[in-house]
């Protein structure tokens, strides 16, 4: 790829470029905060600085379309300056924040005031969901020309307790929705199922860790995969598959895939790492929605990942505090652990263990996540014109995390003590440093900005030949009711 003869504003020399197709040496040249050219030393034009990136891998920053960063609400556990900045720790240089903040992001009015925050404490890009549920189904067209990345539907409980819709609403909402092109992200556990078990087993007076992986048996996954998909393939709407945690929801996935619906799908580090046996160390350290399962379920969910039945990692990133998490009744444990900065070092130890290629894995934590919600090729890419997000790892040096040392508000996680191959140097959000040598650029703080503006999903269109709800005009309703009047 030619240089060109203007001068860049940075040139990185000397690193080894890793993308979703190959992984090769190159410098990079970085003008207004976009990749401006590729290729040889010698073709690289003029530039106001350079970077030695001798022995660093380039990898395309990270994008977690899953994290709740707590900011308005709870901000003991977390805020958006101390969450990106993780975020920018861990390599991620694009989150998608969840709406279960106080309050929950439900009108434009409320979305428009948490765009405000996160615009301002902000260190990395992001884009926020607004929550969909029959309190927003009248906002759904508002919020979509608002800023939301998409939308997040609660179909169990967890932490926040949003209402979950039920199934007519679910396909109402999804009505909705498909017109705007927005993607739906479903928490796909069916509550009615865990509701009953869980009341069962605190009556049994079970209170062990164990209890809550069997108040969520995989059936919750299974049967939520499969209504979704049913009413996604109906209204044409597209989903996103949150937090896939076992072997049986694969099944569904690949069908709704195989039948053409416009459905994607993310795992997370701690299902594809943790089991059961971990239980008796971590207890409520490690209570998160859906539950860690057992150690059968890694293989086929590595597998999946590796060949894109599962497109996506992410992380949920979903701190609370110590008092929080180690409470002696399951019950009472919230749930959830931050992830955003141990995400990438931890994938990338079992790439060098051989579970996956670096360049899948590429794909599944920058590629997949930027297609799949429509921000490729400006992100997810290493290309040029396309944003100089870049993550630059030593993948030879080991260390072992250390949760007081995490960048979290939130300092404890199951990952304590565990060693991993693959230390973050820089990371450079549109071309500007986030973190250099390994430390944070505390004047970047507000450098973050939503990602909805360069967001292109076209309107989905119902697979269906009969009228959906949306397209059944108020007038018309009413003068259908009149005419059936006697």
């Amino acid at each position: 790829m030619a240089g060109t003869d203007s001068i860049a504003d940075l040139v990185i020399h000397g690193g080894e470029i890793v993308t979703s197709a190959a992984r090769f040496p190159a410098s990079i040249a970085i003008s207004n905060g976009r990749i401006a050219a590729i290729g040889a030393p010698e073709t690289m034009p003029p530039s106001a600085e350079t970077l030695d990136a001798t022995g660093l891998a380039i990898l395309p920053g990270g994008i977690d379309v899953h994290v709740h960063f707590r900011d308005p609400g709870y901000t003991h556990k977390e805020d958006w300056a101390s969450g990106t900045s993780a975020a920018a720790f861990g390599g991620v240089t694009t989150v998608f924040d969840m709406p279960n903040t106080i309050p929950t992001v439900a009108t434009p009015e409320i979305l428009a005031a948490k765009h405000a925050i996160a615009d301002e404490k902000a260190f990395v890009d992001y884009g926020l969901y607004a929550v969909l549920g029959e309190e927003s189904l009248d906002h759904v067209e508002a919020l979509a020309e608002g800023g939301v990345i998409g939308f997040k539907l609660y179909m169990g409980n967890t932490f926040g307790r949003i209402p979950s819709p039920d199934t007519g609403a679910m396909l109402e909402l999804f009505e909705r929705v498909a017109p705007t092109g927005k993607r739906v992200s479903l928490h796909a556990e069916t509550n009615t199922i865990m509701e009953r078990r869980e009341k069962r087993l605190r009556e049994a007076g079970r209170n062990d860790p164990l209890a809550h992986l069997d108040s969520r048996p995989a059936v919750v996954a299974v049967e939520a995969v499969e209504r979704a998909a049913t009413l996604a393939e109906w209204t044409g709407a597209r989903i996103h598959i949150l937090h896939i945690s076992s072997k049986e929801e694969l099944r569904p996935l690949a069908e709704a895939k195989a039948r053409g619906v416009d459905i994607t799908g993310e795992t997370g580090p701690h299902y594809l790492m943790l089991s059961t046996d971990d239980y008796a160390r971590c207890k409520g350290v490690i209570r998160v929605n859906p539950p860690v399962r057992e150690a059968d379920c890694h293989e086929p969910l590595w597998n999946a990942l590796k060949d894109g039945t599962i497109d996506m990692i992410a992380t949920d990133h979903a701190p609370h505090t110590p008092e929080e998490k180690t409470r002696s009744v399951i019950w009472n444990c919230d749930c959830g652990f931050p992830g955003v900065e141990t995400q990438m070092p931890l994938m990338l130890t079992a790439v060098a263990e051989g579970r996956m290629d670096i360049r899948d894995y590429v794909r599944a934590s920058s590629e997949a996540p930027a297609k799949s919600f429509g921000l490729y090729p400006q992100k997810g890419a290493i290309l040029p014109g396309a944003d100089a997000d870049l993550a630059l790892f030593d993948l030879s040096e080991e260390w072992v995390i250390d949760d007081f040392k995490l960048h979290s508000l939130s300092r404890i996680s199951p990952w304590h003590g565990r060693k991993v191959k693959g230390k973050l140097k820089h990371t450079l959000v549109r071309g500007a440093f986030v973190v250099r040598d390994g430390a944070l650029v505390e004047t970047m703080r507000g450098h973050g900005r939503s990602v909805h503006t360069i967001q292109r999903m076209p309107p989905a269109e119902p697979r269906n030949i009969h009228k959906t709800i949306a397209a059944v005009t108020a007038a018309q309703i009413s003068a259908a009711v009149t005419a059936a009047k006697p």
